[in-house]
């Protein structure tokens, strides 16, 4: 019965009401993208298990919670805020809710942490990590080598200085931190709570390309010309500048 309650919530293009989702120990499953609002009686993250909540997810309303240990949510980045409500949890060690952003690429920029808003009012847990940290920046790209100079004869023509290497790239910079508003009961130990919203790192500085070397005679039995210089390597690039950092916002009712 849990399982068609299941499917019924991930398919329903709607809120759905007194619905269940299992994730079940080692697993990872991935809600679909048609639905903004997840309304659940129970969601049940198993030991090591791994729930990802798709960018088009703006809200989700959770009667009870129960993550397992090691057991992730993992919140997709996204520009839009999401709002989580979670009446009663139970958390164990080691279990976590990720808002990461994503990594650079050399085709797109890092992305920032997602903002959220969480309202947690009955809750049993030994620790809790929630990680919404910006994405890190793109290494920088790898200068070329430089190409080698050309032989000279054994008795005549003049060998070719080696090319010199190119530079490396700039590291990209990494993107912001997460805007987090956390609303707990008076009371609530929020000091047992890891809220990590830094800036994502910078990337990497490009590493510098190698000198071509000199040409050189060979194969020559008495005599030679004399060989070329070798190039010059080039520099490494600069590391990028890492994310702005958020901010957490504790609101006790």
């Amino acid at each position: 019965m849990h399982k068609l309650l299941a499917l019924a919530a991930l398919f329903s293009p709607l809120a759905f009401a007194q619905a269940v989702i299992e994730v079940d120990s080692h697993a990872f499953m991935r809600l679909p993208s048609n639905t903004s609002v997840l309304l659940l009686d129970r969601l049940d993250i198993a030991d090591h298990g791994t729930l990802l909540i798709p960018a088009g997810l703006t809200e989700i309303r959770v009667t009870q919670l129960r993550l397992g240990r090691e057991a992730r949510l993992a919140i997709a980045p996204s520009e839009q805020v999401l709002r989580l409500e979670v009446a009663s949890a139970e958390i164990a060690s080691g279990a976590q809710i990720s808002a990461r952003g994503a990594q650079g690429s050399a085709e797109k920029p890092a992305l920032p942490g997602r903002n959220l808003s969480v309202r947690l009012q009955i809750m049993t847990f030994e620790n809790l990590v929630l990680d919404a940290r910006g994405g890190a920046g793109a290494p920088g790209y790898a200068g070329l080598a430089g190409a080698d100079g050309e032989p000279g004869g054994c008795t005549w023509g003049e060998a070719s200085r080696g090319h010199d290497g190119l530079d490396g790239g700039d590291g990209q910079p990494g993107a912001a931190g997460a805007q987090v508003r956390l609303e707990v009961p008076q009371g609530f130990p929020v000091e047992q709570l890891q809220v990590r919203v830094d800036g994502g790192s910078g990337g990497q500085p490009g590493a510098p390309g190698p000198a071509g070397q000199g040409g050189m005679s060979k194969g020559c039995w008495l005599y030679s010309t004399d060989g070329a210089r070798d190039g010059k390597p080039g520099q490494a690039g600069r590391g990028g500048e890492s994310g702005p950092a958020g901010a957490l916002n504790v609101v006790q009712f």
